[in-house]
């Protein structure tokens, strides 16, 4: 059994996405190392995500489908600080935590004012710089008490874990110490996608996907800004290079009905799947059966599960050149890159990569060795945990 601390762990996470999966995955990584948890929230990750998520429950959170007012979602949110602060003190009287770690979220400060009553640290995981994105968005109704609170969080934290340096930059700038931030990349299972390539070769057999085609990837819920539109502009400008070219998407989202159009229209709707969204449990297979994963677009601070989860199944991957990116990955080394304001450049990296199979094929076993090197897993990540807890001293 590994030494560490008690830790009581907060979220108000009721969605069951990719951050139910970091949740569940810490979790999980905290039980293989023997540290005591007891989870504290709303919903239960660790006890109903997976279920949930084999009967196709993977949509947004309870007051999401509610379609309740945004100003009422966010007066919920403040209200729940103390309704959380008070499920963390009550489960403290049976389970004596050393740390609370909670998952930020906005508004909220359950997890500050029960660590100050309880007298013990405050470990806070960040995942996106909330306040900043909802005002972007221009949802955010109240914005003076978010960013009120939001400081208050992050000075008072013992430390703060982030996915990515400019993640951590960007909290520095709203009030966070650089001496508290810890980055901590989002993790790979590695024996969840181990024997991925043959797993993926009777997965293009069930689904009529040719042994010969050259399969395109993507794993989640694409929107619009996640531009898999590019695909086909890119299929179109390669001609006969992309013949066998084929793009299977591994979820449902909004952007899947307009791409299926555009394909239509394009006459590539026969080169085009979607599985429809799928657990975790059952990603091996479709992950295997890339060629090529993609991720066309995504965040300046991300830490994408999905570039994890592609690197441990031993599948190549193109990324944009971004720095949170090259956080993880070296061009041409573990992933290829192109330019994101560079239409051209997108096509020329796919037109490098039909060029040249063999060559794809080494990347995405060096992607995999790199992942093993760096230790990019749930278990390095609880690791850390428990280390910066015994440097607190």
């Amino acid at each position: 059994m590994a030494e560490g601390p008690r830790v009581l762990y907060h979220h108000r996470t009721r969605a069951f996405d990719g951050q139910a999966v970091h949740i569940r995955e810490m979790l999980r990584a905290f039980e293989k190392m023997g540290v005591p948890y007891r989870e504290v929230a709303l919903v239960r990750q660790r006890e109903g995500m997976e279920s949930l998520a084999l009967n196709g429950a993977l949509g947004g959170g309870v007051l999401r489908r509610l379609s309740l007012p945004r100003a009422v979602v966010e007066c919920l949110e403040v209200l729940y600080s103390s309704k959380g602060a008070k499920m963390l003190c009550q489960a403290a009287l049976e389970f004596s935590p050393d740390l609370i770690y909670e998952r930020h979220a906005l508004h909220c400060e359950a997890g500050l004012r029960a660590a100050r009553k309880m007298g013990v640290p405050l470990f806070l995981e960040v995942n996106s710089p909330m306040v900043g994105e909802m005002e972007s968005l221009g949802l955010l109704k109240f914005p003076k008490r978010a960013r009120r609170s939001e400081r208050r969080v992050l000075e008072g934290a013992d430390r703060i874990f982030v996915v990515t340096r400019v993640l951590g930059d960007i909290l520095v700038r709203a009030g966070a110490d650089p001496s508290k931030i810890v980055v901590t990349p989002n993790g790979a299972d590695l024996s969840a996608f181990e024997g991925a390539l043959e797993a993926g070769k009777k997965f293009r057999q069930k689904q009529g996907i040719s042994p010969t085609a050259f399969v395109m990837g993507f794993v989640g819920f694409p929107r619009a800004w996640h531009r898999l539109d590019r695909v086909l502009d890119a299929w179109k400008s390669l001609g006969t290079l992309a013949k066998d070219c084929f793009l299977l998407i591994v979820g449902e989202g909004p952007a899947v009905p307009p791409l299926l159009a555009k394909a239509r229209a394009m006459g590539f709707a026969h080169k085009i799947a979607v599985t429809g969204p799928l657990p975790r449990s059952a990603l091996k297979g479709p992950v295997g059966a890339f060629d090529l994963a993609m991720i066309p677009a995504i965040n300046p601070y991300a830490s994408p599960l999905k570039l994890l989860d592609s690197l441990a199944a031993g599948i190549p991957t193109l990324v944009p050149d971004q720095p949170n990116l090259h956080e993880h990955v070296r061009p041409g080394e573990h992933a290829l890159f192109f330019d994101p304001n560079s239409p051209s450049s997108f096509v020329q990296s796919l037109r490098e990569a039909l060029e040249d199979v063999d060559a794809l094929k080494s990347l995405g076993k060096r992607g995999r060795q790199h992942l093993l090197d760096a230790g990019m897993t749930w278990e390095a990540n609880a690791r850390r945990v428990c280390e910066e807890w015994k440097s607190l001293g």
